[in-house]
């Protein structure tokens, strides 16, 4: 079997059988002929610390075995003259890559993109992030899904304490980068405190939610939600006493996980199904996207009282995927295999 080194085929070590790998793709079939699958190609445009996070040589083989074929986009090559593809998975940044692959979307339609530029940089901005989860007003049987409080300061650090005083917003106050691509975020405890904090930036009223947040991640029409630990509750005799600016970074992303954690009930039982079915529906509508993630929390003392603080698309940590998520179907490899529900889903 003739070998070469491919820079565009992702595999173990870059090596592809090329002689049978090209009679399969240019039948669109791969595996052995009593169980051969529609072979899906997915285009990737990555940074390179996103490529060697996600495409982990053992994800990607076992990928393969069940049709799936990862393939680097060469952005120094117009998009068009490769491929073809079945799906574009990107996570890049910037004025001409948006043109770029907006460009491809109007001349391929029938390429699952995902996700569209525009609807990305939404959530990448926290001024804008939440508004769609605000104006759903979500409220049914199995609760209610609003937002916190959260005011925009764009300059002058002096000014925020009678902004905050303006707008109503209580003490303690959650500040965030107002660029979501940061996952810093700090606690302010007093209005001095507030002009050492540093814009562009977002406030946002802390709610005591027992230490716990939910992560629902979101992939087409699947859902699945764990649990994290977040942030303390702030008493009203610990904000008494307490004073300055509390930096903590990336607190939802490098937390223990508190799935095995012996939680109070009140505190860990996670949000409704139903409910999360809805908010995830209605999001993918409004926002326009299909891989990405929302942090939840339920205020605490409430049973049924949720606010979405942070959306985030394409997240690191998809690994939770893994194992039986639908009735007679196994996904070994994790939520990568919702790849291809997601291109039947847009057909």
């Amino acid at each position: 079997m003739k070998m070469v080194r491919s820079e565009n085929v992702v595999g173990y070590e870059g090596e592809v059988e090329v002689e049978e790998e090209e009679k399969e793709m240019e039948m669109g079939m791969v595996g052995s002929p009593q169980q051969q699958m529609k072979l899906v190609v997915v285009g990737y445009a990555l940074t390179s610390k996103k490529t060697k996070s996600f495409l982990q040589p053992k994800l990607v083989g076992l990928a393969r075995n069940k049709g799936i074929l990862f393939v680097a986009i060469d952005q120094s090559r117009p998009l068009s003259d490769q491929g073809p593809f079945d799906i574009v998975l990107h996570k890049l940044s910037g004025s001409k890559w948006s043109r770029i692959l907006e460009d491809y979307r109007q001349t391929h339609p029938h390429v699952a993109v995902l996700d569209p530029p525009d609807a990305i940089q939404q959530v990448y901005n926290r001024q804008y992030m939440l508004e769609d989860v605000a104006d759903l007003n979500l409220s049914d049987s199995y609760g209610t899904v609003g937002v916190p409080k959260q005011l925009v300061i764009e300059n002058d650090p002096s000014s925020i304490s009678d902004a905050v005083n303006k707008a109503g917003l209580t003490l303690p106050l959650v500040a965030k980068p107002l660029v979501a691509k940061s996952h810093e975020l700090s606690l302010a405890y007093d209005m001095l405190s507030l002009q050492k904090l540093e814009p562009p930036l977002v406030l946002q009223e802390f709610i005591n939610h027992g230490g716990v947040l939910f992560k629902v991640f979101i992939v087409g029409e699947a859902v699945k939600v764990v649990r994290r630990f977040s942030l303390p509750d702030v008493s009203k005799r610990e904000l008494s006493k307490s004073a300055g600016v509390f930096h903590f970074p990336r607190v939802s992303c490098v937390a223990a996980s508190a799935e095995e954690a012996d939680l109070d009930p009140c505190v860990g039982e996670l949000p409704p199904r139903p409910l999360l079915e809805r908010l995830a529906r209605e999001l993918r509508r409004r926002l326009g996207l299909r891989l990405f993630n929302l942090d939840i929390i339920r205020e605490h003392g409430t049973k049924d009282r949720y606010y979405v603080i942070d959306i985030n698309y394409f997240p690191g940590n998809w690994k939770i995927f893994e194992g039986q998520l639908t009735a007679g179907a196994r996904f070994e490899i994790g939520w990568i295999m919702y790849l291809p529900l997601i291109l039947n889903n847009t057909r």
